[in-house]
């Protein structure tokens, strides 16, 4: 992990593009590869998406610029830099949030309420920006693993597991405790304990209620719509609603991330579904056990958590470390987690990436060698 002392992100959007557009490249590179090794028509290769989730970014997007438009994240960092003073009791206020939202409401839209924030502070304060984003990832990947409505790898594994609600809990709560003590660790480690220090005051402009309101109703009526299966109307009605309202939202909309997101099904899938795959998952000795853990762990590097855990199910019949596996492998490379995309993109930070695996990498070693115990026996 890096030491403390790295240098202050600078102001948000000071010209610099978003992390994450050599992930777009490499992705796009990859697609290229399987279309000329295992040629596919684009109507199977478009069937691999899953427009479902790449629908529900779209719109929560939208949504998020519609906030920030709004000016309200503006005026909350300048009350929450007024309260808190120090760097290590903000660091810690961020990643506990992030891990506690995630548990309660899915690890993506916890990062679409504070990575924003957390921007908008360090455009008022020097904050180490891409040091926070990295802690509130490991945070979201580690909370949302405890319940079974915290992501999709989890609700796929409840329901396999017949395992009632405060079952799961009670099933994910060692793992998460672990992961949660080295969160702490690190936090403590990556965050000095000093003053933060503010930047020169700047024009944010007043807050706009209206579009705010409008924001929170339209995340409000998409959040429903996505649970009755609703996603083009709700996405429809999103976008129809801020053209009307504020046009320019509809420009801020993050097309790369969208893209990476879009991608990452093609290839992943594909990859998934090579006939060397399966049969390397036959022949493996990972029913159950730590042999199950790591092969869930070292999956979810190479495809992603929730891609590892469906893959994995069929082959995996010890379902507690299936579940223990994939919710640690979302540390590590940034495929480990979609939750990691999203914070990176949504933070905007030069080198993010970077910053990101030197505090990821580490932190899922620490974590496969603590959690590894549980599995023995």
């Amino acid at each position: 992990m890096t030491p403390p002392g790295a240098a202050r992100a600078a102001p948000s959007g000071a010209g610099h593009p978003p992390a994450g557009h050599g992930l777009l490249w490499l992705l796009l590179g990859i697609a290229v590869l399987f279309a000329l090794l295992r040629p596919r028509p684009p109507r199977e290769l478009i069937a691999l998406v899953d427009w479902q989730t790449v629908g529900a970014l779209a719109g929560l997007l939208l949504i998020t610029q519609g906030v920030e438009a709004s000016g309200m994240l503006q005026r909350l960092a300048q009350r929450l830099l007024v309260r808190v003073t120090d760097e290590r009791v903000l660091a810690f206020g961020l990643a506990g949030g992030a891990a506690l939202l995630a548990a309660l409401v899915t690890n993506d839209v916890s990062l679409f309420l504070l990575v924003p924030l957390t921007r908008v502070l360090a455009t008022q304060a020097h904050l180490p920006l891409a040091r926070l984003v990295a802690l509130q990832a490991l945070a979201v990947n580690a909370g949302s693993a405890l319940t079974p409505i915290g992501n999709p790898q989890n609700l796929y594994l409840w329901h396999r597991s017949g395992e009632s609600f405060a079952g799961f809990v009670a099933m994910m709560a060692p793992t998460v405790a672990v992961m949660l003590f080295w969160l702490a660790v690190a936090v403590w480690l990556l965050v000095p304990r000093q003053p933060i220090a503010l930047r020169e005051p700047q024009d944010h402009g007043a807050v706009q209620p209206r579009l705010l309101a409008v924001s929170a109703l339209l995340f409000v009526g998409f959040v429903v719509a996505l649970d009755r299966h609703w996603l083009l109307p709700g996405l429809i009605g999103v976008a129809a609603v801020f053209a009307l309202v504020r046009p320019r939202v509809l420009l801020g909309i993050d097309w790369a991330l969208l893209a990476i997101i879009a991608l990452m099904f093609v290839d992943l899938r594909q990859l998934a579904a090579l006939p060397w795959v399966a049969e390397m998952l036959r022949a493996a000795p990972i029913g159950e056990g730590w042999r199950a853990y790591l092969a869930a762990i070292l999956a979810s590097q190479v495809i992603s958590n929730v891609p590892a855990a469906i893959l994995l199910d069929g082959a995996v019949r010890d379902l507690p470390a299936l579940a223990a596996g994939v919710s640690v492998g979302g540390f590590g490379f940034v495929l480990g987690s979609l939750a990691n995309l999203i914070a990176l993109r949504l933070a905007r930070v030069p080198h993010g990436l970077a910053e990101f695996h030197r505090i990821s990498l580490p932190f899922l070693l620490v974590c496969t060698a603590s959690a590894l115990p549980l599995r023995l026996g």
